[in-house]
């Protein structure tokens, strides 16, 4: 097995919960940076003051992402969607799982 697609753990850290999550380490640095845009995302959410509640901050966090990812594609600054769908939904379901494990 490519020692830079053999899964490891790396440790994340998203509104002072740490997580870890399993991914290849050629795929570390992006899920670090990944994990930091939602961290980012979030705390400005948070401190804005008009939502409340974790999860909401979350699922507002994740809309506002999505939204540019929909505003760059559109834009043609990124790949089509159809090339980055199976990579997002790895990472969701990487996070999902460290989620539930924590």
């Amino acid at each position: 097995m490519n020692t830079n697609t053999k899964p490891h753990p790396v440790s994340i850290n998203i509104l002072g919960k740490d997580y870890r999550v399993t991914c290849a380490v050629d795929e570390e640095e992006t899920l670090i940076r990944s994990a930091q845009k939602l961290d980012q995302q979030m705390r400005e959410i948070r401190a804005s003051g008009k939502v409340n509640g974790t999860d909401r901050i979350a699922v507002m966090a994740a809309l506002n992402l999505a939204n540019e990812l929909h505003l760059a594609q559109r834009n043609k600054t990124i790949a089509p969607i159809s090339s980055i769908s199976s990579k997002l939904a790895n990472l969701r379901r990487k996070i999902e799982n460290a989620l539930e494990n924590h």
